[in-house]
């Protein structure tokens, strides 16, 4: 995760390695078939996110997989544009809460059917992508265009973490299948230095992030020519190093947690100031 890498054309060389996310789309899938396929009549009506029930969140789910699939698969050009002084962040949630308010009169069982039928078209579009060719602009990254093996690896972490909030709306724990995590823990942490973008630091200052178990990893963000980069790798004692378990991470990430709560579970050595900035993490339009 800190391994130099050969940057290729388009790619920032300060997001780090490049993430192939593309072999675990089809699983990812059947994971998500099967939790539904498992839900009661009464889990559909379960709060899931803040606003949202497990049915508004599959339906949003499902209008990700058709933008995906008319957008980058068919060359669609239709849809919402972004109204007049709106932003990013209120133009992503006007449309999903316009798309999720348009599904209300379609039934769970044919929400679910239709999630099995158009999702299962994602995973072999993205198979057939260059990962390393220009796409869709990655904000919680600071990056536009993105490459788009971070563009896709966003994309897997968004279906991960609907299918566990999903999960945890029904009574079921975090799915801790590392095979997953570790590939949404690496994806989340890519925004590491897009969140310390505003906190100055002299040249070659080091702050790391350490997530333990088996999806864990170590992350370490260097002040590299008036910028934080993961391209360097980690030399010496780290000016500041935070360490959280996987599940606070990834809840920090997707704003289940706030950052005070997942400093407050931390381990931090070093500056603290600069371990806190670290945990205003957030890896999701928010």
């Amino acid at each position: 995760m800190n391994a130099q890498w050969n940057e290729v054309p388009g790619t920032p060389s300060w997001l780090g390695s490049p993430i192939d996310a593309r072999p675990l789309f089809a699983p990812e899938q059947a994971a998500l078939m099967a939790t539904l396929r498992g839900l009661e009549p009464a889990d559909w009506r379960q709060e899931a996110v803040p606003g949202w029930t497990v049915r508004d969140l599959v339906a949003h789910l499902l209008g990700d997989f058709y933008g995906r699939l008319g957008r980058d698969r068919d060359g669609h050009q239709g849809g919402p544009a972004f109204a007049p002084g709106e932003t990013l962040e209120e133009f992503i949630h006007r449309i999903n809460q316009q798309w999720v308010d348009a599904c209300h009169r379609i039934s769970a069982a044919a929400l679910t059917d239709t999630v099995d039928l158009v999702g299962g078209q994602v995973s072999p579009f993205f198979e057939t992508t260059d990962p390393d060719r220009p796409s869709l602009g990655v904000s919680w990254a600071g990056v536009d265009p993105a490459p788009m093996w971070l563009d896709s690896a966003r994309d897997f972490t968004e279906f991960w973490t609907h299918r566990q909030q999903i999960r945890r709306a029904t009574g079921q724990d975090t799915d801790p299948n590392p095979r997953f995590l570790s590939v949404v823990l690496d994806t989340f942490l890519r925004a590491l230095p897009h969140t310390l973008r505003h906190t100055a630091a002299p040249a070659g200052t080091q702050v790391q992030v350490h997530i333990g178990g088996p999806a864990g990893g170590t992350w370490t963000a260097t002040v590299v020519e008036g910028r934080w980069s993961l391209a360097e790798p980690a030399t010496g004692r780290p000016a500041a190093r935070l360490s959280l378990d996987a599940e606070s991470t990834w809840r920090l990430c997707t704003r289940g947690i706030s950052p005070a709560a997942a400093f407050a579970r931390a381990r931090v050595d070093g500056d603290r100031q600069l371990a806190a900035a670290a945990c205003r993490i957030v890896s999701i339009v928010y």
